[in-house]
C-alpha cells in the first residue's frame, strides 16, 4: 500500500508493529495469533468473534474506504485486526482523527471509528463539512464500544447527522492480550467508578462477561467482593433473565467467576513490581502488549556507524510482548533475580547447538541441522534481545534511587516506623521529585499504618501543597475519598497481615515456593484472596477476613441445563475466570500464573478493566495545574515554590 500522506504512518504504525502488514492474507492471521489458543480456554475464539463483527461493520460500507481513527483505538484494534484484514475489505487509506479537513483522497466511503466522546464529535463534524461538497462521498460512524444518545445529539447540533449513511456501534468490549489475559482497556474506569460514580464501564464488564458465556458456556459459580463487583453480578443475572431464550447451548468451560474490586486491595499497585514483565512496565510502560525501548542497546555495529554519520537519531525499538515470543513466555513471570541465570543458560544452550554443525558429517545430519537452523537463529535473536532489555532494567534497578525506594517500601510493608515522617519521603519532597513517586510511598505508609494520625496527615498535606502547588489539595481530597489516604482507624492491615500471611521472610526469588516472590517478600492481598477461595474450604474459610475489607461479599449460582453439565474427575483442576475491576498489575498476573502451575487446584483466566501500575493509577487522579491552559505568561507570573 502506497502511503501518500505522512500522517497515515501514525495509524499504520500500530498495525505494522504487531507484524500485521507482513501477513499478506487474512487466512494467515490465524497463525499469527495461534498463541491465543494455547490455554485451556481457547481465547482465539473470542478474537475470531471480534474480527467477524468488525468485518460485518466494514462490509456495510460500500465501495473503497478510508478509515479515520480515534488515536486511542489504533493500538487496541491492532490486537484484533491486522492491516491485511482491513486491506482485504476495501480499506485503502487510514488517517488519524484531527480537526479541520481530511487529506485529499478518492475513496468513496469515509468511515469514522471513535469512542463516544463529545470532543471527537467536533472533529468528525469538521472532517465531514470539508468533504461533503463531493456528493458522491458517503460517511459512516461506528462507536466503540457503544453508541450514546449524547453523541448523536451533538452530531445533530453540529449539522452533520444527516450526512451519515451508517451510525452504529462495534462492541469491542474486551480484548484478548494473551492465552490467559483479557482487558477492556478502560484507563479511567477506576476513577469513574470510585470518584465520579459513573458506572458505564461496569456495564461494559457485564456485557463482556455475557459474550464470554456465549462463547464458553454459562459460568455456574459467581463470587464478588466490593460494591462494583455486586453491581456487575446483578447486571449479569438481569441480562441472563432478559435473554433466557438465547442461553448458550455450550458445555461450560469455566467453573467459577471471581470479581475483585481494586478498592479491596489498594496497597498492591502502589508497590514496585519485581517480576521481569512488571519491571519493564514500571520503567518503560507496556501499552497494549507493546513497549518502546531506547534504541541504543539494539543497534548492530553497522547501524551505529551509519547513525554516527547521520544527524537523524534512530527511533525507539518497539517490541511486542506476549507468549508468541517463546523466550519472553519463560522470562515474564520470573523475579528479576532469576532472569540473568536463565538467559545465561539459554545462551550457552543455543551456542552449543549451533556448534553441532561442525559435528555433522553425513548428509542426513546436515539436513537435520539445516531444518533446526531457523529456530536456533530465532532463539539466538530472542536471547540477544532480552539480554539487552535485562541490561536496561539493571541500570535502573541497581541505581541508588530505585534501591532506596524499594528498601522504604519493604520497611513500610513490614510496619517499620510507619507512624512517623519517613525520611525518604521528606527528602524526595525537598528535591521536588515526581509527585507520583512521593504519593506512592505516602499511600503505602498510610495503608500499612492503618491510617495516619491527624498531625502526620497535616504535615504531609502541607509539604505536598507548598512544594507542588495548591491545586494538589484537590488531588489529596481525591485520594482520601478513594481510601488511599485516611485518618487512623481500626487495625485492618495488621489483621490482614496475620490472617493472609502477607509478609514472608527469607523468600526464595530464584526458586520460589510462594506468590510473595513477585514483590520479594510481600504477597498481594488480591491474589491471597483468590488462593484461599480455590482451596477446599472455599469462600467460607476466609469469610471473616473478607469482612474486614471494604464493600459487600456476594455469592450467586447460575443454573445449567442437565444436558450441559459435564462430569469432571475429582482430581481434575478447575477453571476460574478472575476479573479485576479497576485494574490489575503484571506482578499480580504473574502470581496467579504461579498459583495455577504450582498448586494445580485451578487454572486462571485473568480479565481486567486495565493493566496498571502505581504510576498509571495515580496519574488518573492527579489534579491538573490551573496554569497549564493559561500559557507561558501565567506560568511566569506564578509564585516560586518555597523550596
Amino acid at each position: 500500500v502506497l502511503l501518500s500522506v505522512d500522517t497515515e504512518n501514525i495509524v499504520v504504525e500500530h498495525f505494522q508493529a504487531k507484524g500485521g502488514a507482513r501477513l499478506g492474507a487474512v487466512k494467515m492471521s490465524q497463525g499469527a495469533s495461534s498463541f491465543l489458543s494455547n490455554g485451556r480456554v481457547d481465547i482465539g475464539l473470542l478474537r475470531q468473534s471480534l474480527r467477524a463483527e468488525f468485518i460485518e461493520c466494514l462490509n456495510r460500507c460500500d465501495g473503497s474506504k478510508a478509515v479515520v481513527w480515534d488515536d486511542k483505538l489504533t493500538a487496541p484494534f491492532s490486537l484484533v485486526a491486522e492491516y491485511a484484514l482491513l486491506k482485504a475489505h476495501g480499506v485503502d487509506k487510514m488517517y488519524p482523527m484531527r480537526h479541520g479537513p481530511l487529506p485529499s483522497c478518492e475513496m468513496q466511503h469515509i468511515v469514522f471509528l471513535t469512542r463516544p466522546k463529545l470532543s471527537n464529535m467536533e472533529m468528525i463534524a469538521d472532517n465531514i463539512r470539508e468533504a461533503a461538497h463531493d456528493r458522491l462521498k458517503e460517511f459512516s460512524i461506528f462507536f466503540v464500544p457503544r453508541k450514546t444518545m449524547l453523541c448523536e445529539r451533538k452530531l445533530e447540533e453540529l449539522g452533520v447527522y444527516g450526512n451519515l449513511t451508517n451510525i452504529d456501534e462495534y462492541s469491542l468490549d474486551i480484548i484478548p492480550f494473551d492465552s490467559d489475559l483479557l482487558s477492556l482497556e478502560q484507563p479511567l474506569s477506576f476513577r469513574e467508578c470510585c470518584l465520579e460514580q459513573d458506572y458505564t464501564s461496569l456495564f461494559y464488564v457485564a456485557r463482556s462477561l455475557m459474550t464470554i458465556q456465549a462463547l464458553y458456556g454459562t459460568i455456574p459459580n459467581l463470587v464478588g467482593k466490593g460494591a462494583c463487583s455486586k453491581q456487575v453480578i446483578d447486571m449479569i443475572l438481569r441480562m441472563r433473565r432478559e435473554t433466557q431464550s438465547d442461553s448458550p447451548s455450550v458445555m461450560p468451560q469455566i467453573d467459577n467467576l471471581v470479581l475483585i474490586d481494586r478498592t479491596t486491595d489498594l496497597l498492591t499497585p502502589m508497590l514496585s513490581q519485581l517480576t521481569y514483565e512488571g519491571l519493564i512496565d514500571e520503567i518503560f510502560g507496556i501499552h497494549n502488549c507493546s513497549v518502546r525501548l531506547p534504541p541504543e542497546k539494539f543497534l548492530t555495529s553497522e547501524q551505529e556507524e551509519k547513525n554516527a554519520a547521520s544527524s537523524v537519531k534512530p527511533g525507539p525499538k518497539i517490541l511486542v510482548l506476549n507468549s508468541a515470543d517463546e523466550m519472553f513466555s519463560e522470562l515474564r513471570d520470573l523475579n528479576y533475580q532469576a532472569v540473568g541465570p536463565l538467559l545465561s543458560r539459554k545462551a550457552k544452550r543455543v551456542t552449543s547447538q549451533m556448534e553441532e554443525r561442525h559435528e555433522a558429517k553425513t548428509v542426513r545430519q546436515l539436513k537435520q541441522f539445516v531444518n533446526r537452523l531457523p529456530h536456533l537463529q530465532q532463539m539466538r535473536l530472542a536471547v540477544s534481545t532480552h539480554t539487552s532489555i535485562a541490561e536496561l532494567i539493571k541500570e535502573r534497578v541497581f541505581s541508588d534511587d530505585f534501591m532506596d525506594t524499594l528498601r522504604a517500601e519493604q520497611e513500610l510493608c513490614g510496619c517499620v516506623d510507619t507512624d512517623r515522617v519517613h525520611p525518604l519521603v521528606e527528602t524526595l519532597i525537598a528535591k521536588k521529585e515526581s509527585l507520583v513517586k512521593v504519593l506512592r510511598l505516602v499511600c503505602i505508609q498510610c495503608m500499612a499504618n492503618n491510617g495516619f494520625k491527624p498531625k502526620l496527615m497535616d504535615f504531609y498535606k502541607r509539604e505536598i501543597v507548598q512544594t507542588y502547588g495548591f491545586h494538589h489539595l484537590i488531588t489529596i481530597d481525591k485520594l482520601e475519598k478513594i481510601g488511599l489516604l485516611f485518618v487512623k482507624s481500626n487495625a485492618v492491615f495488621s489483621n490482614l497481615r496475620k490472617s493472609l500471611k502477607l509478609n514472608v521472610d527469607n523468600v526464595d526469588e530464584v526458586n520460589p515456593q510462594d506468590i510473595s516472590y513477585v514483590y520479594s517478600g510481600y504477597a498481594p492481598i488480591s491474589v491471597r484472596i483468590a488462593q484461599n477461595i480455590a482451596k477446599p474450604g472455599g469462600l467460607r474459610s476466609i469469610e471473616a477476613t473478607l469482612r474486614l475489607l471494604p464493600g459487600p461479599l456476594v455469592e450467586e449460582k447460575q443454573s445449567i441445563p442437565a444436558g450441559l453439565q459435564a462430569k469432571k474427575p475429582a482430581t481434575a483442576a478447575g477453571m476460574t475466570l478472575i476479573f479485576f475491576l479497576g485494574g490489575v498489575t503484571h506482578a499480580e498476573v504473574s502470581a496467579l500464573r504461579f498459583l495455577a502451575s504450582e498448586e494445580g487446584v485451578t487454572d486462571y483466566l485473568i480479565a481486567t478493566t486495565k493493566l496498571i501500575n502505581g504510576a498509571s493509577l495515580l496519574e488518573t487522579l492527579l489534579e491538573p495545574s490551573p496554569l497549564e491552559d493559561e500559557g507561558p505568561l501565567a506560568a511566569s507570573a506564578a509564585p516560586p515554590s518555597r523550596r
